[in-house]
């Protein structure tokens, strides 16, 4: 049964939400523990007192204290704003064995080369298992102090010791403190151990990044509150088995919140990928049917993805629709336009949607290039080599422009490519021009049949409907 209690209310830290007994789970946001006890309200009266420093115009506070430093390793620098500020606190989320360590590990022995002071906490490993990865990794440095704890108090007693200006906790789920209730990892230890580390990152212009686990849904762990405590929330993620890795910012208080910073996880740790568009493209000897290329942006980064598409007859009653690495909803969407719009047979055969180097594609300018890979393997026609697609595609069979076009023609043309297929501005005939743009021959197609029309997969529309001409 829930305990009832007659000191005070009960209060939910993740929403807000009161009880006047306590229960397990909140009723307003449905997250379990998160309810607490915050004692009878004192309706007393706030004395004023005298503020340490006077409030001044904020065109006389000097802007020195807040410069930049760049942390060495340059992607990380990319998606911070170049460089960390002196005072921030990041906290970086992943899911296990994804790579936070190793990645948080180069960052701070890279900061100590470059003769600064580093202190690494670790809350999950033995100081000696830390000195053996980082020999493996080549991340040694006089300057790099390594301590093993789990107490808050400890830990602040060693930034007072070793002074440094760049300090990682790996991670905030097993640090705790007796000031407060609950076990380390719990919503309340959580929080003051945040809190605290937030307070003396500010007071002693310590930069601090954070550890933190996330949950089986991808959601950090731990109250809500943790992501606003903090100046910068970074997301690392990447496929299991494929060594590529990404770092996205999702909050940012002193930079972009949309730049994505590429790393590659191999045997001597992690690398750096200044280039990453050739990890998700194949080589071909000659054209293949059921492929395409297209350009997406992750952030402000445009990155070259292959799908590839196979289309086999069905001898069951339901064929069969398997996608990886692309959402399922929006093929199914697109295989419906090919059939119903374009007339490509795909209610009896099995269709095969898959992209390369574990990417995943969520962005909806791919929506073209997966039609085209689709249409091209039931046509058993290649579609031509170095031609790229960029389009979403409606339920009416129209191509909808996305953001960025000229960026990601850009990066094509830099990479080789020679055509493009792309949205028209209009319907009208004189938008359906073939012309040059960054360097590309860039047909201009207003429905996905135009675009299978310009790369010979279908007849065009004016030319005798919208029946292939290929089995």
């Amino acid at each position: 049964m829930a305990k009832t209690s007659t000191r005070g209310t009960h209060t939910c830290t993740e929403c807000g939400w009161t009880s006047v007994r306590w229960v397990g789970r909140c009723g307003e946001c449905q997250t379990w523990g998160s309810v607490v006890e915050q004692g009878a309200p004192k309706l007393t009266q706030v004395r004023t007192s005298v503020p340490v420093s006077k409030a001044v115009p904020i065109s006389q506070v000097s802007a020195d204290r807040a410069a930049r430093t760049l942390t060495g390793v340059g992607e990380l620098d990319r998606v911070l704003g170049d460089g960390i500020v002196p005072g921030a606190v990041v906290l970086l989320a992943g899911e296990p064995g994804v790579g936070k360590s190793t990645l948080l590990l180069e960052v701070a022995a890279r900061w100590a080369k470059a003769g600064r002071t580093t202190l690494y906490v670790t809350g999950e490993e033995s100081a000696a298992q830390v000195r053996l990865r980082a020999g493996r990794t080549d991340a040694l440095a006089d300057q790099l102090y390594l301590a093993a704890e789990t107490d808050l108090g400890t830990i602040l007693g060693h930034i007072e010791d070793v002074a440094p200006s760049l300090m990682v906790l790996d991670s905030v789920q097993t640090i705790g403190t007796a000031e407060a209730d609950g076990s380390p990892g719990g919503v309340t230890q959580v929080r003051e151990v945040t809190g605290a580390l937030v307070r003396v990152a500010k007071r002693r212009d310590m930069a601090v990044v954070i550890v933190g686990h996330v949950t089986k849904d991808g959601a950090i762990a731990g109250p809500r509150l943790l992501e606003h405590l903090v100046d910068v929330v970074l997301a690392f993620d990447g496929d299991r088995h494929s060594g590529f890795r990404m770092v996205r910012a999702t909050k940012n208080r002193f930079g972009p919140a949309d730049e994505v910073g590429c790393f590659e996880m191999g045997e001597n740790g992690i690398v750096e990928v200044a280039d990453p568009s050739g990890l998700f493209t194949s080589r071909h000897s000659e054209p293949v049917a059921g492929t395409c290329i297209t350009v997406t942006m992750e952030g402000r980064r445009p990155l070259l993805a292959e799908l590839q598409a196979l289309v086999a007859p069905s001898a069951a009653p339901q064929p069969r629709r398997t996608m990886h690495g692309v959402d399922s909803g929006r093929m199914a969407m697109v295989l419906a336009v090919l059939e119903r719009r374009c007339r490509v047979q795909l209610a009896n055969r099995d269709v095969y949607v898959s992209t390369v180097g574990g990417a995943r594609v969520a962005d909806p300018s791919a929506d073209l290039a997966a039609a085209l890979a689709v249409a091209s393997a039931a046509h058993n026609t290649a579609v031509g080599p170095g031609v790229i697609a960029i389009g979403e595609v409606g339920l009416a069979g129209e191509l909808r422009r996305v953001p960025g076009t000229d960026r990601r023609l850009a990066e094509a043309a830099r990479l080789g490519f020679t055509e493009a297929v792309v949205p028209a501005e209009s319907s009208s005939a004189r938008d359906r021009m073939t012309t040059v743009r960054s360097g590309l021959r860039v047909h201009a197609a207003p429905t996905l049949q135009h675009a299978l029309a310009a790369l010979g997969l279908m007849r065009r529309p004016e030319e005798g409907g919208a029946t292939g001409t290929h089995g």
